[in-house]
């Protein structure tokens, strides 16, 4: 069983936000709400860019930030589903979390044997005389 299993991509679920920009530049929110049995959860990113930033990659400097923490929310979502033995499924607008069931195939009953009979034993070959 993977730890994502939606019909769209992670992403597609995100809600994002700004707060008042500053001096020292604007900051940035991207929240996944979930569902956790019948109780609605978040889980929330948080992201910082100054001024200096918001000009980098030829002005483009806001949307590769978003995209870069984006990506690092995804990772962190997966180690968190991992870390606590969870999935993330379901078909509506909000996910659900549960907790993820770990299936292995299972061997057939061995009888067990005398280990005398697995591991054969050295015959002695000193001869006698009589």
């Amino acid at each position: 069983m993977t730890l994502i299993e939606l019909p769209r991509a992670l992403e597609d679920y995100f809600a994002f936000a700004e707060t008042e920009p500053t001096r020292r530049g604007r900051r940035f929110s991207i929240l996944l709400p979930y569902y956790s049995g019948e109780r609605i959860h978040r889980l929330q990113w948080w992201y910082h860019v100054t001024p200096a930033q918001e000009q980098m990659y030829e002005g483009t400097g806001l949307i590769v930030l978003r995209q870069k923490a984006v990506e690092r929310f995804r990772r962190h979502i997966e180690r968190w589903l991992a870390s606590t033995g969870q999935h993330l499924h379901g078909e509506g607008p909000i996910p659900h979390v549960g907790a993820r069931v770990i299936t292995t195939p299972t061997s057939p009953q061995r009888e067990a044997k005398p280990l005398a009979e697995v591991i054969p034993l050295p015959v002695d070959r000193v001869a006698v005389s009589a």
